[in-house]
């Protein structure tokens, strides 16, 4: 998966290389910087580094992994945050960005990122992980390398406060008024069971339909129908014509949908089937409706649910016109959610 947001210790990471949050003289510190020093181990590490020192803010330099799973360190220094105005941003963006141009530089596929200046640089870690994203995000439209944002706990993380409070307001609203629909029928249902079992007479075995509750009539529009003709065909045939219908390219569609070009290549074989996740993604991608995505993921065998929570955080963006994948995937993580993408 080219980007995705995992809770582990950097140090255990098997990718390309690992991003170290380190200080300006390149010396062992506290936090991520000192347990990636210990692990790699610090005399060898030390004295790598002290032929790079010093670097400046925002600046990347690339050391060997030595005792680490990872074959290269890259050694960051992000900013100390001060009060937003002092370029906190544009310099934790550059950290990003030339930590990625290091790992491409050396060949590296994978990369592991901790929360650059999340911890005792003060960088608020909302703030903080949506700079992250941004900068991986606009990094990933022009390169293929697989990047894991890694979060030792939950502590570590924070998405917008703003945001989480709308996504719970939903799910509440409808991920718990559905259950409570749900139970309601299954006591209506047992209750004229009981009154027809002792204040009636047994009715004909065709009749006993009547006390099941009707299925719910929803108008729906013509969903993906109207975009590519009433088709009878399998997932991947018609996800290829939506592209086209949309308008967009497979690339675009494939990086928007956080999903490696390798993947996305086998997609291709009329055969393919998809996860319920890649296939959500695409539809993500291509920005579908609900009726839409409804309507593409019951090709692939799969429907959006009100009773698994999951389902309703992806209906919550997708009623409200957000496409972000990478956002969607925060509140995905925030809530112990599957990531989307594949």
């Amino acid at each position: 998966m080219p980007f995705t947001v995992v809770r582990n210790d950097i140090t255990k990471m098997r990718t390309d290389a690992v991003v170290n949050a380190a200080n300006t003289d390149l010396q062992a510190g506290g936090g991520v910087c000192g347990a990636i020093f210990d692990a790699a181990g610090a005399s060898k590490l030390q004295a790598a580094c002290d032929k790079l020192a010093p670097i400046k803010t925002g600046d990347a330099v690339i050391t060997p992994g030595f005792a680490l799973p990872a074959k290269y360190i890259i050694h960051t220094a992000g900013p100390v945050y001060r009060d937003g105005k002092h370029k906190e941003e544009e310099l934790l963006r550059s950290a990003y960005i030339n930590s990625l141009k290091r790992a491409v530089e050396n060949g590296c596929e994978s990369i592991a990122f901790p929360l650059i200046s999340g911890g005792i640089y003060g960088y608020p870690k909302a703030e903080a992980l949506k700079t992250a994203v941004s900068a991986i995000k606009d990094f990933l439209i022009y390169h293929d390398i697989d990047v894991s944002l890694v979060m030792f706990d939950k502590a570590a993380f924070a998405v917008s406060g703003d945001l989480i409070g709308e996504v719970k307001a939903y799910i509440d609203e409808h991920y718990v008024e559905t259950n409570e629909i749900k139970y309601g029928r299954s006591r209506q249902l047992q209750q004229a069971e009981h009154d027809s079992m002792h204040f009636e007479k047994l009715k004909p075995m065709e009749n006993f339909a009547d006390l099941m509750p009707k299925p719910m009539m929803i108008q729906t529009a013509a969903g993906i129908d109207a975009l590519v003709g009433n088709l009878d065909e399998a997932f991947s045939s018609v996800l290829l014509r939506l592209i086209d219908a949309k308008g967009k390219s497979d690339a675009e569609v494939y990086k928007r949908a956080n999903i490696d070009r390798k993947l996305f290549s086998k997609i291709r074989n009329p055969d393919y089937r998809p996860s319920k996740k890649t296939a959500v993604a695409l539809s993500i991608a291509l920005e579908l409706t609900l009726d839409e995505t409804d309507d593409l993921l019951e090709r692939a065998g799969f429907a959006l649910s009100q009773s698994q929570k999951f389902d309703v955080i992806i209906k919550y963006f997708i009623t409200r016109g957000k496409y972000d994948i990478y956002e969607i995937n925060n509140v995905l993580f925030e809530y112990d959610q599957p990531l989307l993408g594949g």
